[in-house]
């Protein structure tokens, strides 16, 4: 008789799947536990939000917890997890000790999203008006604390296989402590495919991403200072619509109808927005990860142009659904010749489903998972003590965090 798996999944937030790519990757890793027979259970100690998924409905039962709090210990305990999946390092930094102290035997995993420290290195730079280079992530902080993460857990989930690359290569992580899993999704049902608006049904530029997201941020602004301004002197009828959760004042205030520039805000059916605009414009000027707003094109048959950031790990050896340009002259070019070429559009269409299916469907990717999961925890001794560098860090943390905490906790106890 099979025992049934249970895992414990931390979040940093509340999934929001029509937000953000980080909820929809929640989503996805929730639906293969569960379609396993898994009992999933989603804990966050963030406060619930308008937009975070109905988690009862996918069968997950949902429990709010509390930092720095022992609570969480009696929790665990009852709870005893096979499998805890901690959502982003700063959630493994918070309940890491706490779950390796109560439940020692538990696979720990960590989903990464993207290499945070990747991220605010490239941004740092870029701020700072010049080049990223690999060494400057040895001197980022955030670093420091990342890397330590991914060295604590059993196994840490990328999302890109530049990211592995550069994690092996730069901070010598073992290759056992990495696994590859991108975004998961449905196979395109071509039948519907066809049912796609056509490229003369569709009309408008859009740009779609959480405000929340520096990246984001900062590429409208690019947009709307360099990019926008050379697409309107070659075609002075164009639109572009900006969609995003989370747009903060200085967002609303880029709002230009007359220069054809429209906030739009938070898009009420995202798909539906990608699926009736000709072209998605991505000018990520930093970042990391793979950038679920270009998945999401492809989905809807949308051709996009983009940077070589924002293209990043997504497309293998395929060719790109669009273009990929950094400079932006050549971006805006790009950008209206996919607009008014009808041949080069339906190209960079077909080129997006077959990204799809070559590098994203779950099917590539499930079961793959589960197995080498499962295979881990049957010799999770020998794994952990492969590991001493993470052993090490687990021992420094128990003494260090661990206190820090408990002195937070009885501090809050006093008032």
């Amino acid at each position: 008789m099979n025992v049934i798996q249970r895992v414990l999944i931390i979040g940093f937030v509340w999934p929001e799947p029509n937000s953000s790519a980080a909820g929809g990757r929640m989503v996805q890793l929730i639906s293969v536990f569960a379609a396993q027979g898994f009992e999933v259970t989603f804990a966050s100690p963030a406060m619930d939000s308008d937009y975070m998924v109905d988690l009862e409905s996918l069968g997950v039962t949902k429990k709010s917890i509390a930092l720095n709090c022992s609570s969480f210990d009696v929790f665990v305990q009852e709870l005893n997890p096979s499998i805890v999946l901690f959502d982003r390092f700063m959630i493994e930094e918070q309940f890491g000790w706490r779950v390796s102290e109560n439940c020692p035997d538990a696979l720990r995993l960590l989903d990464t999203e993207d290499l945070h420290c990747l991220r605010l290195a490239r941004q740092k730079a870029f701020k700072e008006k010049r080049s990223f280079s690999t060494d400057d992530l040895l001197i980022e902080d955030s670093a420091k604390r990342e890397i330590a993460s991914i060295l604590r857990c059993d196994v840490s989930l990328m999302i890109s296989e530049y990211e592995i690359e550069l994690l092996q290569n730069v901070f010598k992580i073992d290759a056992d402590l990495l696994y590859y899993l991108p975004l998961l999704l449905e196979p395109i049902d071509h039948s519907t495919s066809q049912n796609l608006p056509s490229f003369e049904n569709r009309n408008s530029f859009v740009f779609i991403g959480n405000f929340l997201h520096e990246p984001n941020w900062n590429a409208v602004q690019y947009l709307k200072e360099t990019i926008w301004p050379l697409i309107r002197k070659q075609m002075p009828e164009a639109v572009l619509q900006i969609y995003g959760a989370y747009p903060s004042q200085k967002i609303v205030q880029l709002h230009q109808p007359k220069d054809g520039f429209h906030i739009m805000g938070r898009a009420d059916d995202a798909q539906e927005v990608v699926r009736n605009a000709r072209v998605v414009l991505a000018p990520l000027r930093f970042g990391a990860g793979i950038k679920g707003k270009l998945l999401e094109a492809m989905q809807c048959g949308t051709p996009s142009v983009t940077t070589t950031i924002g293209a990043e790990s997504m497309c293998g050896d395929l060719p790109w659904n669009g273009f990929i340009a950094d400079d932006p002259q050549v971006f805006a070019k790009k950008a209206m010749e996919l607009y008014q070429d009808k041949i080069l559009w339906q190209k960079a269409q077909k080129n997006g489903f077959e990204i799809i299916e070559k590098r994203y469907l779950k099917s590539l990717f499930e079961d793959d998972f589960v197995e080498h999961i499962l295979k881990v925890q049957t010799r999770l001794k020998q794994h952990r003590m492969n590991n001493f560098m993470g052993a090490l860090l687990q021992h420094h943390t128990l003494t260090s965090t661990k206190y820090m905490s408990r002195w937070i906790e009885e501090k809050n106890r006093k008032g």
